[in-house]
């Protein structure tokens, strides 16, 4: 999956500015993800400068003169659109998707429409005011109740089928929000990288994928390759692929299903595409790449330089 380096500057060692950190409520998730990533492209050979996004961010990239910019940021302003809508203005190569379609991805409700059109299942849902899913169930339980633009499981609750009352969400909560049905089964990933498809996991939790169980040490458990049937397992990675593209994704990204045993191949739900899967220790897309032989620093170069090689 190594591609050939182009449009290097004169240096021998291109530089590289990862960002990380950043103001979203994925930030301490970010952080780890710049650390890892920052410490395993320096083990490749680059030159790395890690930089904590902030509002004097174009000012630092500017003074840094990367090569190019790994973006390990997570959440708003970092994965909906607006860096990288920045990063296009100052004419800097970036890593992971472009404008288009990190704001396609970030957007939960249009990203179903995109996928709906490219014919992959999905959950129905609608959009409505937080005041009124505190008020009354705007579906019938079970569903979820979730930020439109959030990833991480930021601000997630479930209403199971027997709850007399409505959730009542914090105030904390974006004043629209995504009421999703729920879709029962069992957790799977694919991650993407470029063209392929590059496995299926099976996450396997006591409770629910929540905030802690995605990074908190011993917090889930990972079964790849998933013990599933082979037809499930071709479906995974097409519906993976076929979202990836449908986004206009490009690099990395990981789609997250749920599978529902008891109805086949019929059961299987594509939730969403991440379009900047976490790098942490603990995070699922590294360890697919590392189950096909890639390592976290070849894994990063290769990042690095699918972004070097665009025109």
């Amino acid at each position: 999956m190594r591609q050939k380096l182009a449009g290097r500057s004169s240096r021998s060692a291109p530089k590289v500015a990862v960002l990380k950190g950043g103001p979203s409520a994925e930030r301490e998730v970010s952080l780890s993800s710049g650390r890892e990533c920052a410490q395993a492209l320096r083990q490749a050979g680059y030159e790395v400068i890690e930089i904590d996004a902030g509002r004097d961010l174009p000012e630092r990239l500017a003074e840094a003169a990367p090569d190019v910019v790994f973006n390990a940021l997570h959440g708003r302003w970092g994965e909906d659109g607006c860096v990288q809508g920045m990063m296009e203005w100052l004419g800097l190569r970036y890593t992971h998707s472009g404008v288009l379609a990190s704001a396609l991805a970030m957007d939960k409700n249009r990203a179903k429409q995109v996928f709906r059109d490219a014919g992959l299942p999905v959950a129905e849902s609608l959009i409505a005011d937080a005041g009124e899913v505190r008020a009354r169930h705007v579906m019938p339980p079970p569903y979820v109740v979730k930020p439109n633009d959030e990833g991480s499981s930021v601000g997630v609750y479930i209403v199971h089928d027997r709850a007399n009352a409505p959730p009542q969400l914090s105030e904390q909560m974006p004043a629209r929000v995504m009421v999703e049905s729920y879709v029962a089964g069992r957790e799977l990933t694919v991650a993407v990288l470029g063209d392929h498809a590059l496995g299926v996991t099976e996450i396997v939790t006591s409770g629910w994928y929540d905030y802690d169980a995605k990074y908190k040490p011993g917090g889930s458990k990972h079964v790849i390759p998933a013990e599933i049937p082979a037809e499930v397992d071709a479906a995974c990675r097409d519906y993976a692929l076929r979202a990836h593209e449908a986004l206009g994704c490009r690099g990395l990204s990981r789609s997250d299903f749920r599978w529902d045993d008891s109805r086949g191949l019929e059961g299987l739900i594509l939730l969403e595409t991440n379009t900047q899967p976490g790098m942490t220790p603990t995070s699922l897309a590294p360890e697919q790449a590392a189950h096909k032989g890639m390592d976290f620093p070849a894994l990063c170069s290769w990042i690095v330089e699918e972004a070097l090689c665009r025109a």
